[in-house]
């Protein structure tokens, strides 16, 4: 993906998985964390779809198309808010 979000999305992601690894979190921990960042990562490939297809669609400035826009960027920033949650759930009492 060419989307400059997604590639943070992934160092973010790997930094997780080096944590996890070095504070060796249980399985549970793993099947939270591993699921938290696949849900961020699905989150921004919707969004860049959705805003891809909406610009297909219409070039030129629609108030729907916008909202639409709007929601699915809201639905990433939901989906990292609690991906970042989990992991200080997660990673704050074991790094205190």
């Amino acid at each position: 993906m060419e989307e400059h979000n997604f590639r943070s999305e992934i160092v973010l992601g790997l930094i997780a998985i080096g944590l996890g690894w070095f504070l060796r979190i249980s399985i549970v921990e793993w099947l939270f964390v591993i699921g938290a960042i696949g849900l961020v990562l699905t989150a921004e490939v919707f969004n860049t779809a959705l805003e891809e297809l909406c610009d297909m669609l219409r070039t030129s400035h629609d108030p729907h198309v916008a909202k639409i826009k709007d929601l699915s960027a809201a639905a990433v920033f939901l989906s990292a808010a609690t991906a970042f949650i989990i992991g200080c759930v997660i990673f704050v009492p074991k790094l205190i």
